[in-house]
């Protein structure tokens, strides 16, 4: 059986997809003759799962996101399932480390005002940094991080050491590594262990001075209890490229809080995922034709 020939649905999808099977030595052909599926609409779960009881001659599904938790009820071990995991991880660390810097520094309510103020800040420099999540944006942001000689502790499932990391702890340490931290960044896939994870006990466990950063999944946090936190100034602030709901409401009390930070969940643009994307797809189709193990593939028992 070759595989080389790969389907590229829905049928709406952009060019560029198509190219980069093109690229990878792969065919592009109708999914009724197809082994492989590029699948590049990111919110049509349905009609994937439509396509995959139709065409059961499909053993590969590359989908388009790096989180993979809306398809989970799709992915088993029939069939080989990779996603866009590691590809994003450094505009995402990019765009964490610029709202580390902009809470720390006070620049969204700086920015918020109509008349000069008086100074607000601490430093990033030697800051007690605790990250939640172990994958391609803590590595990053890690590396990142370096030129400003934090102490950094890494919240991951497992406890192995990661370069550049003082302390890596285990999710039953979970505590261990946000007290005393000055921020702490949410950097996770979203699972049923994972969602909720920072909520009003942890929120009261933190420092008074403490940002929490969430380029993450919005469900990482309890969106109630840190409106509470926020409001009652539990912790020093918040900045968020992901939120529970989302797009978060017009009227929202986050948006008006002073020591909130929003950003619509561009920690990635859409300019800067196509060309990581298509790379990824490139990797894969020619690892795919050759038989070789594929990149970013999906843990059906993890859950991503």
């Amino acid at each position: 059986m070759t595989f080389s020939r790969i389907a590229v649905e829905p049928s709406t999808s952009p060019q560029w997809v198509r190219d980069a099977v093109l690229a990878g030595g792969g065919e592009v052909v109708d999914i009724s003759e197809a082994t492989g599926l590029v699948w590049s609409a990111a919110y049509s779960i349905e009609a994937l799962e439509d396509q995959l009881e139709k065409h059961p001659n499909i053993n590969w599904v590359q989908l388009p996101f790096a989180g993979s938790e809306a398809f989970m009820h799709l992915v088993n071990h029939d069939r080989v399932w990779t996603c866009g995991k590691g590809v994003y991880a450094e505009p995402v660390a990019e765009h964490a480390l610029g709202l580390l810097l902009a809470g720390f520094r006070h620049i969204g309510n700086y920015a918020r005002q109509k008349s000069w103020t008086s100074p607000v800040g601490q430093n990033l420099l030697g800051a007690n940094i605790t990250i939640l999540g172990g994958g391609g944006i803590t590595t990053s942001l890690v590396r990142l991080l370096q030129p400003f000689a934090c102490n950094i502790t890494v919240v991951r499932l497992s406890a192995e050491p990661l370069e550049g990391v003082q302390t890596v702890v285990g999710p039953a340490s979970l505590v261990d590594g946000i007290v005393g931290a000055d921020a702490v960044v949410v950097a996770l896939a979203l699972t049923p262990d994972t969602i909720g994870i920072l909520g009003r006990n942890e929120f009261g466990l933190m420092e008074r001075h403490a940002w929490v950063v969430n380029v993450g999944r919005g469900r990482h946090i309890v969106t109630d209890d840190l409106v509470w936190a926020l409001q009652e100034g539990v912790i020093g602030g918040a900045a968020l490229d992901v939120t529970n709901p989302e797009p978060l409401p017009e009227g929202h009390p986050l948006w008006s809080l002073p020591n909130c930070i929003i950003t619509p969940h561009i920690g990635n643009t859409p300019a800067m995922a196509v060309p990581l994307l298509s790379a990824r797809i490139i990797e894969n189709v020619r690892h795919y034709v050759a038989g070789e193990p594929l990149v970013g593939c999906i843990d059906p028992e993890l859950g991503y």
